[in-house]
């Protein structure tokens, strides 16, 4: 059964870091494109960074430069490390897994989601 779990959301000051993890099981991470997604209230869930098996990703404007994403296979980890963090970087963030879906950064083409994890970053 494939199943994401992250961790690491929590509340920060304007400018402050966060890094942010996610531990998959049940499919194999040579084979599944990976990302993360966030969720503000009151807006759609918009792509943050993804990965895919071979290695390659793709930031969203909005967060390039600040955000970086990569993967340890051999823990089976997704993370996140977010810096200069700004009040609009506020939300639910996801992760999220399928099998081969390159880098997209459409939420629509990826099928496995963990339960997401809360970042607040106050100004």
């Amino acid at each position: 059964q494939t199943r994401l779990v992250e961790s690491g959301g929590d509340s920060v000051q304007a400018g402050g870091s966060l890094k942010l993890s996610c531990t998959g099981f049940g499919f194999d991470f040579h084979l599944y494109a990976m990302g993360w997604f966030r969720q503000a209230p009151g807006k759609e869930r918009e792509g943050v960074a993804t990965i895919d098996n071979y290695g390659n990703f793709r930031t969203s404007n909005s967060v390039k430069g600040r955000f970086t994403i990569s993967l340890d296979k051999d823990k089976r980890t997704l993370y996140l490390q977010m810096n200069s963090l700004k009040p609009e970087d506020t939300g639910i963030y996801y992760c999220t897994a399928d099998y081969g879906r390159g880098t997209s950064l459409l939420a629509d083409e990826y099928k496995y989601w963990g339960q997401g994890t809360q970042v607040t970053v106050s100004s």
